[in-house]
């Protein structure tokens, strides 16, 4: 961590959370926050679903959940950015306070409710994104939906020309029965819809779907055989959990999805048993509770072809995607692996 990050997270400690988020954000947009440029090597370099990578370290939703600040991320070395969650209407979210540090937990709750300025703001903005950069975005319906379903084929018809990736939200915890979708009947007609609006695109674009940690291993089966069926291009495992096993915060009981390091251990098992289920077949994307290169290097062991961030950057600044990249590249050369594809699931059984 560079020197005017740990001076101006220690300023964003002293904020509420929400309020931190979008100091860091306005830092960003003004040139505030150092940026590292792109972060490869040969070791690094990656094949996601059919997008070329620079290194597999990408951001993942909800830190710039209205694509604000693409041109700074781009320069921040992460290898792909993962913006939103967009809606086709504007909503305001749950009512503040909502989202809670759990700094001696290393975690953080929420329960934003899929904030965000609609679909057409977003879309304004993705229209206008750098060059050279892979980008994609959550897609997320309407609390007031009377079909949700539908809004997740609006969000990818309206938006999805600016875009080298969508990935399907059905796995937060804070907006009501959203989680009900993941349920095979309901998922693969929602699942349906995406991959019937995907193909409508000037260009074709992968479609990712986004799970839940708490999900059984006949919950897993279940997503995985739709996902397949369905040709959805691959699994983000996972968003954030409604356990609180462990916890010693003192915001441990707020409502809403745990994210952080108390989530590592379960969506790295949760990972490992989709790479079983799928033999490998299907490209998974690892997030939950990485801070450290080790910690990116494990989800790839255990099956993930590439990982994501957020919560770690709380807690260790933006120059800690690029850390993790390096320490990635240092990883892989000490254990004798050319490319990070080589080590995808080589240490799935640790966590079976």
């Amino acid at each position: 961590m560079k020197t005017i990050e740990r001076i101006g997270l220690a300023a964003l400690r002293m904020a509420d959370p929400e309020t931190a988020h979008r100091l860091a954000l306005m830092a960003l947009k003004s040139g505030l926050v150092p940026t590292e440029g792109e972060v490869t090597s040969p070791r690094l370099r990656t094949t996601l679903a059919g997008l070329s990578l620079p290194n597999p370290v990408g951001l993942a939703a909800g830190f710039d959940k209205n694509a604000e600040c693409l041109a700074p991320l781009s320069r921040a070395g992460f290898g792909f950015l993962e913006v939103g969650a967009a809606t086709p209407r504007p909503q305001p979210g749950n009512p503040r306070p909502r989202m809670f540090r759990l700094a001696e937990d290393g975690g953080v709750i929420n329960r934003f409710g899929f904030n965000n300025e609609g679909m057409e703001r977003i879309a304004t903005r993705l229209a206008a994104r750098p060059e050279g950069t892979i980008v994609g975005l959550n897609i997320g319906a309407n609390k007031d939906s009377a079909d949700r379903a539908e809004d997740f084929a609006r969000v990818l018809s309206r938006c999805g020309e600016y875009l080298d990736f969508a990935t399907v939200n059905v796995s937060s915890p804070n907006t009501e029965n959203l989680r009900d979708l993941q349920g095979a009947s309901a998922l693969e007609a929602l699942l349906q819809g995406v991959v019937e609006a995907r193909n409508w695109l000037p260009r074709r674009i992968p479609v990712f779907l986004k799970i839940a940690p708490d999900l059984s291993d006949t919950e897993l089966a279940d997503v995985a055989r739709v996902v397949i069926y369905r040709g959805v291009d691959g699994i983000i495992a996972t968003n954030t959990t409604l356990s609180r096993r462990g916890l010693r915060s003192r915001h441990r009981d707020e409502k809403g999805g745990l994210s952080g390091a108390p989530l590592f251990h379960r969506s790295t098992q949760v990972l490992a048993r989709l790479h079983e289920i799928t033999d490998g077949q299907v490209p998974l994307i690892g997030v939950g509770g990485i801070a450290s290169g080790e910690e990116a290097y494990d989800k790839i062991r255990a099956g993930a072809s590439a990982v994501q961030l957020y919560t770690g950057l709380a807690y260790h600044g933006l120059s800690l995607a690029a850390d993790i990249a390096r320490d990635l590249d240092t990883l892989l050369e000490r254990d004798g692996f050319a490319n990070i594809s080589e080590a995808t699931g080589t240490g799935r059984k640790d966590w079976l």
